[in-house]
């Protein structure tokens, strides 16, 4: 590629990403000049910046029409647009929780390295919501998981920490290989690896055997990808992972990384699987023919992630499972496929992300200087700290889907969603309303231990809870947005369609 072609690309349609590279790459070397003494929560504060102007650049570029660079292996289109603005957001909660985080064992040697390997992993989901190449794509999956491993291994006096990593690492490794081969069967089947001209060889092909080949792929695919967003049966590396991680990269895991995961899964599987037909042009898509695979696995993930957690007495292991139940409503938007999905796709991940991040920020403050994580330590928070206890109690009513919050519409959002095709998928919904019955259960045991158990006798000799700053905006921001795109939810789906235009731009 000569310097003119090179120069002739549109390289503004990657303003966050170079941001966000360009603030990595300065506060790397920041960290390798800085005086060992001094403190690295500048750093912290100088990503958290560089985040906020990746997301002044990304909104520059709302009104902006379909763009592709790099021959079409880069693509801004509405839908990397709306989905990096999820994992912006995120990773700007996430940032604010990681320069406030300080575990008892401390982490003065590795701080600097908390914060660049988030942007790392930031950069690298950004980088797959707008791929529109599968080496490009595989590249943003990678970055993205490589340094979600180290984070979760970052506390090296940690056994636990230590013990998650590892998991991660064999899990992650695995689903990464599965992924891969799948799209080495869709390459090898078109000879190309870009997502459009994938579909327009795929449009064509009409030989059974070929479209066998295409179904092996759709499963490793899928599989390998059920791995990232932790869907079950796929999902044993969560809760040993959130439990051992800090928590800050636990809600990372938990919200942007999932975020990322789901608009892989909708990029690759539209893109590809729903141009070929089964039994040649004119027939059923082998995408439609596959979503009752979708709706068993969704299914198994909603059931297993809600009756498991009823057992978690670890607030970290319950909130893993609870991940686990949100993946599963999700891909009940998925497996109905309607023309409402990628509406409640989003809507529900910006829920997810507000109820999410701020009940984590809470859950940092009650057990960051505890060697435990157990429930008990909620116990009686309403007489120590008010104001958080009916934080976190409106942060759990809206994981709940309780009317009144942004979960219950998102969870509205999903069941219309699949009830309006004509062949309406109501064993899916039913098992997704019952399910979610169920997740009252420990949901309201928090609550429970929150506002009507005792404090433990030892309470009056507990620290005072300090809400640091960076925290203490997390928490604010997030109950606000629960309550309010629970009353007012028109607020978002009016930015949806006004800035999105319902993603008709997709597989443009």
């Amino acid at each position: 590629m000569d310097l003119e072609t090179l120069l002739s690309f549109e390289w503004g349609i990657m303003m966050p990403e170079f941001i966000i590279l360009g603030v990595l790459t300065i506060i790397t070397l920041l960290d390798l000049f800085m005086p060992r003494t001094q403190n690295r929560k500048i750093l912290g504060w100088i990503s958290f910046v560089g985040i906020l102007a990746a997301i002044v650049s990304l909104a520059g570029l709302l009104d902006k029409d379909v763009t592709t660079i790099l021959y079409d292996t880069f693509r801004l289109d509405s839908f990397a647009k709306a989905f990096k603005l999820i994992l912006l957001c995120g990773g700007g909660f996430v940032m604010l929780l990681a320069i406030s985080y300080e575990p008892k064992e401390g982490m003065k040697e590795y701080r600097g390295e908390f914060f660049y390997l988030f942007l790392a992993a930031l950069l690298g989901g950004m980088i797959m919501t707008s791929s529109g190449d599968l080496i490009t794509l595989y590249v943003g999956l990678e970055l993205l998981s490589i340094s979600s491993y180290i984070l979760a291994g970052i506390r090296k006096n940690n056994l636990k920490s230590n013990e998650s990593a590892m998991k991660y690492v064999v899990n992650g490794s695995l689903s990464s290989a599965i992924t891969l081969f799948g799209m080495s069967y869709v390459f090898g089947l078109t000879g190309t690896t870009n997502l459009s001209d994938m579909r327009d060889v795929l449009m064509a092909i009409n030989d059974s055997q070929q479209v066998y080949l295409l179904v092996i792929a759709f499963l490793m695919i899928f599989v390998g990808l059920s791995f990232k967003i932790a869907a079950a049966p796929y999902h044993m590396w969560a809760p040993d992972v959130y439990q051992g991680a800090p928590t800050p990269v636990t809600a990372f895991l938990s919200v942007v990384s999932k975020a990322a995961g789901f608009a892989l899964i909708v990029r690759l599987i539209l893109s590809i699987f729903a141009s070929v037909a089964v039994n040649g042009p004119g027939s059923t898509p082998v995408l439609i023919d596959m979503e009752y695979y979708i709706a068993v696995i969704a299914a198994a993930t909603m059931i297993i992630g809600n009756v498991v957690a009823l057992r978690q007495t670890n607030i970290k292991r319950l909130f893993a499972y609870s991940s686990v139940a949100h993946a599963g409503y999700l891909l009940v938007a998925v497996a109905a496929l309607s023309m409402f999905m990628f509406d409640s796709l989003w809507f529900y991940l910006v829920a997810y992300l507000f109820m999410s991040m701020g009940a984590f920020a809470i859950i940092q403050l009650i057990t960051e200087k505890s060697d435990s994580e157990d429930l008990n330590l909620f116990a009686g928070l309403y007489k120590r700290a008010p104001w958080l206890a009916v934080a976190m109690g409106v942060l759990v009513l809206s994981l709940a889907g309780i009317p009144g919050t942004a979960g219950f519409i998102g969870k509205l959002n999903i069941i219309t969603g699949a009830l309006v095709r004509e062949e309406a998928n109501y064993v899916l919904v039913g098992i997704m309303i019952a399910t979610t019955v169920v997740s009252y259960v420990y949901y309201f045991r928090i609550l429970a231990q929150i506002f009507f158990k005792p404090a433990p006798e030892r309470s009056d000799n507990l620290p005072k809870i300090k809400i640091p700053v960076g925290v203490g905006i997390v928490i604010a921001i997030c109950v606000v947005a629960s309550v309010v795109f629970g009353i007012l939810p028109n607020l978002a789906f009016d930015f949806l369609q006004t800035q999105f235009y319902e993603f008709e731009d997709f597989l443009r």
